[in-house]
């Protein structure tokens, strides 16, 4: 079986699966299939939830709006993605949605929104970014999707911070300007953080608090200023390609 069948419809469901079971699609679910996707009875599908692999489906029509589907067999073991979390300053809604969905096809395993000091938007719409995280992981193939944290202050983030893992923080001040270089003193395949602030910077003071830390490991993200969408974008392809399962 090939790592993912890109002429196969893939959809995310929350029910446990396993040979037999039928599971009743969401009145969106049953829009997308059969009005989107044009479906009709006895299509097949692949189906996935995170945790039990990936399945072969069919569709069974029950009128012109609903529909079930009936879980045949599976055809991929479930596996994790590398432990790495983004933590970012929220965005404006486009440039979000688009950090968002690279992050998940990236294999981010946690998305983690951290209010700054410059942070511009103050709320977050977690509920549209698991939206985007699940269409993005519906469409690169995936077989799991980010989870999705409450926005945090920054020092609340460093005051409770999870042993063992090292937190990435990108800042254009950083001592040393090849984050490839830098990157490589860390342990392949060991749980990582990464944090991407806000288009206006970390403050004086954020970035001293930032350093004072043991498990902060400051990088460079090169010689340009870019957006954050792009910094996450390109720190976590860093990150993959130098201590992550790009290796």
């Amino acid at each position: 079986m090939p790592i993912h069948d890109i002429s196969a419809q893939r959809l995310f469901v929350e029910s446990p699966l396993q040979a037999g079971a039928s599971i009743t699609c969401s009145k969106d679910q049953a829009h997308y299939l059969l009005n989107v996707l044009r479906a009709h009875d006895g299509d097949t599908l692949l189906v996935f939830n995170g945790h039990d692999g990936e399945w072969r489906a069919t569709i069974q029509v029950a009128g012109k709006r609903a529909c079930c589907i009936m879980v045949q067999e599976q055809v991929r073991g479930q596996h994790a993605g590398p432990d790495i979390h983004l933590l970012f300053a929220p965005l404006k809604r486009a440039r979000l949605d688009y950090m968002v969905q690279k992050a998940t096809e990236l294999g981010v395993a946690r998305l983690r929104p951290v209010l700054t000091q410059h942070t511009v938007p103050d709320r977050v719409n977690t509920e549209r970014m698991r939206a985007n995280v699940i269409e993005a992981a519906e469409q690169c193939g995936i077989l799991y999707v980010p989870d999705i944290s409450d926005p945090v202050r920054l020092g609340k983030v460093l005051q409770d911070w999870e042993t063992g893992r090292t937190l990435i923080f990108c800042d254009e001040g950083a001592a040393i300007s090849n984050p490839v270089a830098s990157l490589s003193t860390l342990e392949s395949q060991s749980p990582v953080a990464i944090l991407i602030g806000p288009e206006g910077g970390f403050s004086c003071d954020e970035r001293a608090q930032l350093n004072s830390h043991a498990f902060v490991h400051t990088i460079s993200l090169g010689p340009r200023v870019i957006r954050a969408d792009t910094a996450a974008t390109a720190a976590l392809a860093l990150i993959n390609a130098t201590i992550g399962d790009w290796r």
